[in-house]
């Protein structure tokens, strides 16, 4: 039973703050876009590929807690996770750290779905998600 996870770094810099050298709530959706990108990849959603076959996991949610501020200059770590599965979408988790004191910043879910481009029409899921995945698989209410 795998489940997919994915790591990644980043150092604030100043365009990520405001004034008092606080980050600012949508540079962290940026960095989570990062941190979901590579997520994709190890689930078989290459950038290049996607390019090719125009179908694309697309956010319809998300939820995000902002619990405390990451500062200019400060390292963080964004962990991101497959954290469910149904038939037309799939769930994401992640947690932002500040890896020197350990401190959570940041938790949020995003549901994706995958369309097809250009008709922007949604597409199941691939077959073999349900076996890969059967730990993470959500039962019909």
């Amino acid at each position: 039973m795998h489940t997919p996870t994915i790591e990644t770094r980043e150092e604030i810099m100043f365009f990520d703050t405001d004034c008092g050298g606080v980050v600012h709530n949508i540079a962290y959706l940026r960095m989570i876009e990062t941190a979901r990108t590579r997520l994709a990849a190890s689930l078989g959603m290459k950038l290049r590929e996607m390019s090719e076959t125009q179908l694309f996991p697309v956010v319809v949610r998300t939820e995000i807690d902002y619990r405390r501020p990451a500062k200019l200059g400060d390292e963080i770590v964004i962990h991101g996770r497959l954290e469910s599965v149904e038939r037309a979408r799939f769930w994401c988790a992640f947690e932002v750290r500040r890896p020197a004191d350990d401190t959570l910043l940041i938790t949020c879910r995003q549901s994706l779905a995958l369309v097809q481009m250009p008709q922007g029409r949604p597409v199941r899921l691939p077959d073999d998600w349900s076996e890969k995945y059967a730990h993470l698989m959500k039962k019909p209410a």
